[in-house]
């Protein structure tokens, strides 16, 4: 008896306390909807500086062209077609601009959110990024047929064979003219370096150079292309949402006709009397009662247009996929799986131009109208009994680009040319030492090479933090199996504070450098820090499954409150159900970390936050509510009710920009989900 009152005590408390929440949802929702604001506001920013870009750059009058122009990218690769006897000095010098005029392609395809992209303006710059790739590795073709015509002026007199090695921040080439042709000569290695080949004895015989193009960057990759689906849902919600403009547009030009009308029907009633100065003043207010109202609430259905839109692309940011890719080839490389990294190793075997004679004081050469050939090994047909001793596989040593991190040892993929895709057959006997960064292995035909590594090694995380440093600045704490990366954002922009792997610092080059959001993401992965999912990343690691719509709106929400509270992750958050998340948060004014934290936990299903009583260290888990708390619909208001003042004019007070990119980081990492 006495157990079931107690237990209806407890239920008729519940019962209360939900019924207080449920009074007051509407008004805390309304002062959520007012905060998030923000999220339009910043979109609408972002908007303007997209629009200022062309500006920009018309300004600098620094002669590149516009790559978002069709007109001007075009003239660009067509003036530099007609360019010829380019040197590679020279085509590396112009490569620069290239490199910089995709780049900054690629960014407008991915800083341009999916409902401000029209369609053939993704297959314009899709093109103009193609263009650009496949010119330059001509130019680069073009420029080693001119060095190697010249090869036998350039003989080293010790070897007799020409070697030519140049080193730029973008690409790194190593050719080698096999001269003398002598059988011995079987190990090539470039300038003292570890770098090089080890060739068979018909290689060493034969009318040959070797070419090792390292380019830093990956044109070989087919470029993935903007997913229909998100389009289409998008416009669905855009469609939708303009719907809804329109008819509150109607509804509202309607009122003000009718408004306009009782007006006219009560100035006709006016006495005559009146003077037309008083007649033409109160028309001018009149008119300018009318012109106002309009103003403001297409203003309003304007922001309520963009904070839909803003909704509708931050949900697609961190929904799954719900079909995994199909593959048909046992070796093919899965890119929703691997990774690139490092760039592109180009090996190629080319068969030797004719050589520049000196006659008479002029130099006369053979130019070939065929233009650089590459040479066939192993040779499609051959009559040859023992072809397997002849053509053995050919050892190739490679040095791994240095910013580049590898958490285990890189995976050796060759480039199909037919099937368009990576593929790890055809290598063998690969060995890599990492302290040199050296890796080796046998190839048995040449062809574009790279090194892949798991895009998902460092998920899922092992924990996280979110802690405010100062006002619209906070640092981003992920700990992996294999790292700790510590990330600064301030306003709209983001930073690598520092990189720990197996405890101990590790330097990187982009340690310091602040970026956009994106641009970092992109930053992130290039160099092998990749902790960002994707949407079929799920199928390859285990996750914490979240229901999409619960973890946007708690991303949105801690966004809001970062600038004072810093927040982490809970072991209670992987118990709980997928409807709910659970945090961990404290109060956090100084820039310094509290040395014993007093952490409070709170739960938030998306319509309803609470304080629970247990703690990190409880038994057992339980939904059970702090004594002397309530429900809150929103995490601010739950926050609201123990916070100091100090804290909420800190919340109150933070820029749109900073809480927009506080968000976008949480999107991306999705860390709800994947710790």
């Amino acid at each position: 008896m006495e157990r079931l009152e107690i237990q209806r005590i407890e239920k008729e408390k519940w019962h209360q306390l939900e019924a207080k929440d449920l009074e007051r949802r509407n008004e805390e929702l309304e002062e959520l909807y007012l905060l998030e604001g923000c999220f339009p506001e910043a979109e609408k920013l972002k908007r303007d500086t997209r629009l200022l870009s062309q500006w920009k750059h018309y300004i600098q009058c620094d002669g590149s062209p516009d790559p978002s122009i069709s007109p001007e990218i075009n003239t660009f690769i067509s003036l530099w077609k007609e360019e010829t006897n380019e040197t590679l000095e020279e085509v590396i010098a112009k490569s620069k601009l290239v490199l910089n005029l995709i780049d900054k392609l690629k960014l407008i395809l991915l800083e341009t959110p999916p409902y401000d992209l029209e369609d053939k303006n993704i297959i314009q710059y899709q093109g103009s990024i193609l263009e650009l790739q496949e010119l330059l590795h001509l130019k680069f073709n073009i420029a080693t047929e001119i060095l190697l015509r010249q090869a036998s002026t350039l003989a080293d007199l010790d070897s007799g064979n020409m070697e030519k090695v140049i080193q730029d921040e973008n690409v790194t080439l190593y050719v080698w003219a096999n001269l003398k042709k002598n059988p011995r000569y079987k190990s090539v290695r470039f300038s003292e370096t570890q770098i090089g080949f080890e060739i068979p004895r018909i290689l060493a015989t034969s009318d040959i150079a070797l070419r090792l193009l390292h380019t830093h960057y990956d044109h070989v990759t087919p470029l993935r292309p903007v997913p229909t689906s998100l389009q289409e849902h998008t416009a669905t919600v855009t469609h939708f949402v303009k719907d809804e403009v329109r008819n509150e547009e109607a509804a509202v030009s309607k009122e003000l006709q009718e408004e306009a009308k009782q007006r006219e029907n009560e100035s006709s009633s006016v006495q005559e009397e009146e003077t037309k100065f008083e007649e033409q003043g109160d028309s001018e207010v009149q008119m300018g009662f009318v012109q106002e109202e309009p103003e403001a609430t297409k203003f309003e259905l304007e922001m309520k247009l963009l904070s839909e839109t803003v909704l509708s692309a931050q949900l697609l940011l961190i929904e799954n996929a719900n079909e995994k890719p199909c593959f048909f080839e046992d070796n093919e490389v899965d890119l929703c799986q691997f990774t690139t990294l490092g760039g592109v190793y180009h090996l190629d075997i080319l068969e030797l131009p004719p050589q520049c004679k000196p006659m008479k004081g002029w130099m006369i050469v053979e130019i070939l109208r065929e233009g650089l050939q590459k040479y066939i090994y192993p040779p499609e047909t051959t009559e040859d009994v023992g072809t397997e001793n002849a053509f053995p596989p050919i050892e190739v040593t490679l040095e791994v680009q240095e910013n580049v991190i590898f958490f285990e040892d890189p995976v050796v993929a060759r480039w199909d040319a037919e099937g368009k895709h990576w593929q790890t057959d055809g290598i063998s006997n690969v060995s890599y030492k990492s302290e040199e960064r050296l890796i080796t292995f046998s190839l048995e035909t040449f062809g574009p090479v790279t090194l892949i590594q798991d895009s998902h090694i460092n998920m899922p995380f092992q924990s996280w933090e979110l802690r405010p440093l100062d006002v619209n600045k906070v640092l981003l704490t992920v700990t992996t199996v294999f790292t700790e990366i510590q990330i600064q954002i301030k306003e709209n922009l983001c930073m690598l504070a520092s990189i720990k792997l197996n405890n101990k610092k590790h330097s990187s080059i982009l340690e310091g450098k602040w970026m956009t959001p994106i641009s970092f993401i992109y930053a992130l992965k290039e160099a092998g820090l990749n902790i960002f999912p994707s949407g079929h990343s799920h199928f390859y690691v285990v996750i914490n499954y979240k229901d999409p719509l619960v973890e946007m709106k708690a991303y949105r929400q801690l966004a809001l409150l970062s600038s004072a509270f810093a927040f982490g992750w809970s072991k209670w958050n992987t118990v709980c159900n997928s409807k709910k998340v659970i945090v961990k948060l404290k109060e956090h004014l100084t820039e310094e970390p509290t040395q014993k934290p007093n952490w409070t936990l709170l739960m938030f299903s998306g319509d309803r936050a609470q304080r629970l009583k247990i703690n990190e260290n409880s038994e057992a888990f339980s939904e059970a509510l702090q004594e002397e708390t309530e429900f809150h619909s929103t995490l601010y208001h739950m926050v609201k009710d123990f916070a100091s003042k100090k804290a909420m004019e800190k919340i109150r007070s933070s820029n749109c920009q900073f809480i927009d990119s506080v968000c976008y980081m949480l999107l991306s990492t999705r860390l709800l989900s994947y710790s």
